[in-house]
């Protein structure tokens, strides 16, 4: 009797789990949905944590995107990012790493967390927290925690990688029509800047 009162309390933990994994996932589509404009968007942010303090303006269309800091512009088309530095007039050009790219991008998640991630969620006053947690810890993206407002604006992510937490603070989303050129370093607008290629 007691091992069926045991296996009725796991199916119920189960199942308890499914359920809260697919409103978690229903709200991430949702977000996805807005943040993934087909045209493109802009949004502000400033982030603090293991990757430094900055604040700047963000472009975003699909998996590209476009960060301006006080300091640094850097693009990135899917593939190749370009990150240039205003003081020096320098240019590297690399292949980002998950971490790397969500550290730039806090919407990097809308691509990431379909595959590899345990989800949940609960309501904290009007808005959605959503917490992501790897199953492979080997993952550079060890756990994450985005909070979503009711228009499914994503307004914070909390993100926790080997080097420890970061967070990223977003405000004034837009929805654009964005050319792709908005996310490639153009070398004619910054003729003497050293390019240094480190992929």
């Amino acid at each position: 009797m007691k091992r069926l009162y045991l296996l009725s309390l796991l199916m119920l933990a189960c199942v308890s789990m499914g359920a809260q994994n697919n409103q978690a996932r229903q709200i991430l589509d949702k977000t996805a949905a807005v943040v993934g404009h087909k045209g493109g968007a802009t949004a502000s942010f400033s982030m603090s944590g293991k990757y430094g303090d900055a604040a700047g303006t963000i472009a975003i269309k699909g998996n590209k995107f476009c960060a301006q800091t006080s300091q640094y512009i850097i693009w990135f088309d899917g593939k190749t990012q370009w990150a240039y530095n205003k003081k020096v007039d320098e240019v590297n050009v690399s292949t980002p790493t998950e971490a790397q790219q969500q550290s730039l991008n806090p919407y990097t998640f809308i691509n990431i967390y379909k595959n590899g991630f345990t989800l949940s969620s609960q309501k904290v006053a009007t808005n959605y927290r959503v917490h992501l947690k790897a199953q492979n810890q080997k993952r550079t993206i060890k756990e994450m925690y985005i909070t979503i407002n009711k228009v499914y604006q994503p307004t914070e992510v909390k993100m926790r990688t080997d080097k420890g937490w970061s967070t990223i603070k977003i405000s004034n989303f837009q929805k654009k029509n964005l050319g792709d050129d908005t996310f490639r370093f153009n070398a004619k607008k910054y003729p003497d800047a050293e390019v240094i290629d480190l992929r």
